[in-house]
């Protein structure tokens, strides 16, 4: 037997489909929300919330219930990425160069949801829900510390936020204790060498040759550097260079990022990249300069939120949407949140009968996913406030 509100998020599905699919025909990158932050500001006052801007083009809008209590807070992204759009849906993207690619559509519409069905229980609530629509989540550095800076965590006792999630089938949820989610930054290697006719190599410092050397002793960190009972990545994803067959080149340019999920063990490795990089190019004449950008912190769960979600899960959905899960190697500005007061981050399957990944241009989602989104989220607000 279906709950009221189970019955309520049933009648709201198509609404949320249509939400949905309005802001997949409209993405807007990071810090260009401008008609997407319109749009949630309107449907949010219309509830009769109080909205402020954050983080310029972030909202954070507060539901006061009908008695005191605590105040947890929701949190939905909002922006898209520079990608050309090739799913030949007829709600895609007709904005060109950018697609919702990521799910933060979804992640829109099903907060919108929670805040919609949450407005028709004020009076019920022992506390308050705060609905933050966070800017540029995609693109470092990121929303949710320009967010949290001008007040956006300000008298929040909790924090929860969901993805919707490729890799799971639909309905399946993925939540761990402690990290969850790696720090992900990123740096640049610029090879200096002495450029030369290809022929005659001895007359030049072959930047191509350097780089390679440094390409390869960088494997040495995880292989070497890293306790063997701990995960790290260092990963070359460009190596630019040359123009001509025949040609040794200046310089060569290489582009990499590190992950892990413990900040001790990032900054070693940091060091090791400055230490390998310069040491090499040393070793052959060339020169070394390293560029390097700290990304999002470890997404870090708390113990006793992440068995309280785990338990609406349950109640929810059953033992069995709660399969076995293993950290990700992928970055999350949600852990600037989880840094300022306790919460927990989870994933939502919505992969079913959607084969291509996140940031693919042929992504979509399982529109199924929505509606169990919003009433679990729904419901860790509403259970939260009661049980404190």
């Amino acid at each position: 037997m279906t709950t009221p509100l189970e019955q309520e998020v049933s009648r709201l599905k198509e609404q949320l489909i249509e939400w949905r699919r309005d802001f997949h025909r409209h993405p807007e990158i990071a810090y260009q929300e401008q008609r997407t932050s319109s749009v949630l500001r309107g449907f949010l006052e219309n509830l009769g919330l109080p909205v402020r801007n954050l983080a310029k083009t972030g909202l954070r809008a507060e539901l006061k219930g009908g008695s005191p209590g605590k105040t947890v807070a929701l949190r939905a992204d909002m922006d898209a990425l520079p990608v050309q759009e090739e799913s030949g849906k007829e709600y895609a993207s007709e904005n060109p160069g950018a697609m919702h690619a990521c799910g933060h559509d979804g992640h829109m519409a099903i907060l919108m949801g929670v805040a919609k069905l949450l407005s028709g229980r004020r009076e019920e609530l022992k506390g308050s829900v705060v609905f933050l629509f966070q800017p540029s989540e995609e693109r470092h550095p990121g929303g949710a510390k320009p967010m949290i800076e001008e007040g956006a965590l300000d008298g929040v006792d909790a924090v929860f936020g969901l993805h919707l999630w490729q890799s799971f089938p639909t309905g399946k949820v993925g939540i761990l204790p402690g990290p969850m989610m790696a720090q992900s930054d990123e740096f640049s290697i610029t090879v200096q060498g002495k450029g030369g006719h290809g022929s005659m190599p001895h007359q030049t410092v072959d930047p191509i040759l350097v780089a390679s050397q440094i390409v390869v002793n960088m494997q040495s960190i995880v292989s070497r550097n890293v306790d063997p009972l701990k995960s790290a990545v260092v990963s070359f994803g460009e190596v630019a260079g040359g123009s001509a067959h025949n040609i040794i080149p200046e310089k060569v340019v290489l582009t990499g990022t590190v992950r892990t999920f413990e900040e001790t063990l990032q900054k070693m490795i940091k060091q090791r990249v400055f230490e390998i990089a310069e040491g090499t190019a040393r070793v052959f004449g060339a020169l070394a300069d390293v560029r390097y950008t700290d990304g999002y912190p470890p997404l870090v769960n708390d113990a006793e939120m992440v068995e309280f979600v785990k338990q609406v899960v349950i109640s929810t959905l059953g033992p069995e949407a709660l399969p076995e899960f293993a950290p990700v190697m992928g970055g999350e500005d949600f852990a600037y949140y989880l840094q300022k007061v306790p919460g927990a981050f989870f994933f939502l399957g919505s992969g079913t009968g959607c084969p291509y990944p996140h940031h693919h241009p042929k992504f979509d989602i399982d529109e199924e996913a929505l509606p169990i989104g919003t009433l679990l989220l729904s419901k860790i607000a509403l259970e939260f406030l009661s049980r404190n």
